[in-house]
């Protein structure tokens, strides 16, 4: 007995749900109206069921319908995927990639290894901006954008961790030699801390109870900048105690340029994504970059790595 192909006619299917009509369907498939329209008849036949309410003005799916189109949505998504994985590694990387990175962290740790796939593979025609404005994908025309935050329109979007950012509490040796250690986060009140923030507004610093519930503390800063690395050069000067990313420390930590302040004290982290679109293919230049950022920061980050 033949085994009827389970694949006849889903291009054709998913086709017209893509271009709404039958006639735009034939048009972008090469075919005629009537070659679709038979098509789609052949699968409903081998499904026994009815995919498609037709009237003369609208076409729209049925309930069996939208649920076919789902599950056919997910095995070419990963048909897709497995040839990528199968060829990515035969592939010369080749034409533009749009990369967008949040300004600091993005120089410091991600913008090396694009330079190193860049020498690599001369053919790829990077495109990188640095912004920490929330970019859209779409609008924008970007391939990949890295993050930092918990990830807010995930229904549109794939995201592969990357790491934590984790906050630490840091000062320099010469001002913690004048005002001493403090001990409890309460007796940062009598510290000089630098915040982030302009005209008369900061931040609270948030650090976590003992159930991982976050606790914000108003800490009043004797300096306020909007910049990390102003607070950072702040800090570096002996001004007092700054809270700063884990990333951005790292080596000052470990050349005892800064000491961790109250390090036995649980801070708010933030998760870091590698994101690109949902339902779109994902192409061999992205999918090499995700790889190699993955290599390098899962499961410890570089800047774990030094961290003391």
């Amino acid at each position: 007995m033949k085994t009827p192909d389970p694949f006849r006619g889903i291009s054709v299917f998913m086709q017209v749900i893509q271009a709404g009509s039958f006639t735009l369907a034939a048009e972008r498939l090469d075919m005629s109206k009537s070659g679709v329209a038979k098509s789609i008849a052949r699968l409903e036949a081998d499904l026994g069921v009815r995919l498609f309410q037709r009237t003369t003005r609208r076409l729209s799916l049925t309930d069996e319908g939208r649920q076919f189109s789902e599950g056919c949505a997910r095995a070419i998504a990963e048909l897709e995927n497995v040839q990528t994985q199968v060829t990515t590694r035969q592939q010369e990387l080749a034409g533009r990639l749009r990369v967008d990175l949040p300004v600091v962290f993005g120089r410091r740790w991600v913008l090396p290894a694009l330079l190193e796939i860049a020498a690599a593979h001369p053919a790829l025609e990077l495109d990188v901006t640095l912004s920490d404005r929330r970019v859209d994908l779409v609008e924008d025309g970007i391939d990949l954008v890295i993050r930092i935050g918990p990830m807010q329109d995930s229904a549109t979007l794939i995201a592969k961790p990357l790491g934590v950012q984790q906050a630490v509490l840091v000062a320099h040796p010469d001002y913690l030699a004048r005002h001493g250690l403090p001990k409890t986060p309460d007796d940062l009140h009598t510290h000089a801390c630098i915040t982030f923030g302009s005209g008369g507004q900061t931040r609270p610093w948030h650090f976590l109870d003992r159930h991982g519930r976050s606790q914000p503390l108003a800490v009043r800063g004797r300096l306020g900048l909007n910049h990390s690395e102003a607070i950072l050069d702040a800090a570096l000067a002996g001004h007092g105690i700054a809270l700063l990313s884990d990333w951005l420390v790292a080596e000052l930590l470990s050349a005892a340029r800064l000491i961790r302040v109250l390090p036995e004290v649980s801070t708010q982290g933030f998760p870091i994504h590698a994101v690109w679109q949902k339902n779109r293919l994902l192409s061999a230049k992205v999918r090499h970059v995700v790889d190699l950022l993955a290599e390098r920061f899962v499961p410890k980050a570089p800047w774990q790595v030094l961290r003391k």
